[in-house]
């Protein structure tokens, strides 16, 4: 757990808040863990899936330590991530449409986020189709089509019954997912001096290159990074209005509400489970407009906030991490050396033979879930950017169609689906830089975060990881310009 954040001379303005009794500190923790789960589960993609297991299969234990190092970054990445969206009650695609004075600026730095989502969706859809394929024989454009609609009925549960359901699902597809990927590698174990060997950093030829850029790229995404700032927010900082007030439906059981405020909610204005609100004044732009201070506009303290985030995307990023680690240790322990498993059809049917037709259908069965829920969170995520970029809402129907179309033209046209997922995950490598380094420096800020702006170590590690990334992606552009 790294170092709290430093204390920066700032008092925050009086709020007028609910009283609150604090439940047990268990209870209370259990209740705010969530969002970097949700979040999480675009660390465990069919993108992951394919580029973890090529790697595995082609060079054994060669790139272990490029999954260990991706998750290690990712930990930090997705918790400035979550503590943007608490403290400022915005997410970063609001923050920076917000700071970017440009209209030309917000529709180029849009444009490049709309690319980054669309290749998300690209590997989810092609990943949910061709488990689909693999465990029901349905085509692959139809597997596409009928991922694409599960995503929708997910997001409309999100928007209709709230994010605290939409993460009950998610997680409950994740644990799937996690078994699904990892049951393999107890089955057959990897050996761990080897193990240990993939721990030191090298590459082998230009391809390890690539492959190491695609495993980076499918375990820092962009559009995470995006989302899981619009998952805190909405579910710790609620802009429903209610008289002038803003109010916060997820509040723990033992909240009790201002008489005053239930007396104005008692005419219906506030759906059910009012009895568990917890109010303050301001939220977001209307915070500022009346000169609140960063981390007015949450439902709880944000000093607890931040706290219980830590502990959620260290559970969030244990699990993907692991789970990563599993799927690439399975195709080094089975797959090294067997024709035809650079595809997960031939790595499907390889696990058939090696280790049995439960282990391969669990794999299925995980790529599914994984696909499932991964496009949902996709598809959220790219809502979000237009929203907050372009300040531009459009039926959620609609949205979903448009970033449906390229993964659709790919499955219909025959192109290999797993290169395509590897290619994919470099192209989100690439969009890396454009959500991070403006994320290290909004959270760096005393005037973005106030006192929870990061400490120097944090900023310096943020910055380091940047450099780290842009680094490997010019050595990859070099590489394939120079057809090296």
């Amino acid at each position: 757990m790294p170092k709290a954040d430093t204390d920066v001379a700032t008092t925050p303005p009086p709020e007028r808040t609910a009283r609150v009794t604090p439940p047990a500190s268990v209870a209370r923790l259990a209740w705010l863990i969530g969002p970097a789960l949700v979040a999480g589960v675009a660390y465990l993609d069919p993108g992951n899936v394919a580029s973890n297991m090529t790697a595995g299969a082609q060079y054994g234990y060669l790139l272990v330590w490029v999954v260990v190092l991706g998750n290690v970054m990712a930990w930090l990445i997705q918790y400035l991530s979550a503590k943007l969206g608490i403290v400022t009650g915005e997410s970063l695609p609001e923050v920076l449409g917000r700071r970017i004075r440009s209209r030309w600026g917000r529709r180029a730095y849009w444009l490049q986020a709309e690319l980054v989502a669309m290749a998300t969706d690209l590997a989810e859809v092609i990943g949910g189709a061709v488990a689909l394929n693999l465990l029901f024989g349905v085509p692959l454009v139809w597997g596409g089509l009928i991922t694409g609609t599960v995503s929708i009925v997910l997001l409309v549960l999100q928007s209709k019954r709230g994010p605290r359901t939409f993460e009950f699902v998610i997680m409950g597809l994740l644990v799937i997912i996690a078994v699904g990927f990892s049951v393999g590698v107890f089955i057959a174990p990897p050996d761990p001096s080897d193990l240990v060997a993939g721990l030191v950093p090298r590459f082998e030829d230009a391809n390890s290159v690539l492959l190491a850029a695609s495993i980076l790229g499918a375990t820092i995404m962009p559009h995470a990074i995006y989302a899981h700032s619009a998952l805190s927010r909405d579910r710790f900082v609620r802009r429903q209005s209610l008289g002038g007030t803003h109010v916060s439906a997820e509040a723990p059981a033992s909240t009790e509400v201002d008489p005053e405020i239930a007396a104005v909610a008692s005419g219906g204005a506030v759906r059910r489970g009012l009895a568990r609100l917890v109010v303050r004044e301001g939220s977001g732009d209307l915070a500022r407009m009346r000169g609140g201070e960063p981390g007015t506009a949450t439902a709880l303290p944000t000093d607890r906030l931040v706290r219980a985030t830590r502990w959620d995307v260290s559970i969030a990023m244990a699990i993907a991490g692991t789970v990563n680690l599993c799927i690439l240790l399975l195709a080094a322990v089975n797959l090294a050396g067997v024709e035809g498993t650079d595809s997960l059809e031939g790595a499907y049917a390889a696990l058939y033979v090696s280790l049995g037709p439960v282990i391969a259908t669990l794999f299925a069965v995980g790529l599914l879930a994984s696909g499932l829920a991964s496009t949902s969170v996709g598809a959220y995520a790219g809502a979000e950017i237009m929203q907050g970029l372009l300040h531009v809402r459009i039926p959620l129907l609609v949205r979903r169609l448009i970033t449906l179309i390229p993964a659709l033209a790919v499955l219909w046209a025959g192109f290999d689906p797993t290169l395509s997922l590897v290619l994919s995950q470099v192209v989100l490598s690439f969009g890396i830089p454009f959500a991070l380094v403006p994320l290290v420096a909004l959270t760096a800020r005393a005037g973005v975060l106030g006192r929870w702006r990061n400490h120097w170590a944090t900023t310096a590690a943020g910055i380091g990881a940047s450099i780290f990334l842009i680094t490997l992606n010019a050595v990859l552009l070099w590489l394939v310009f120079t057809g090296a």
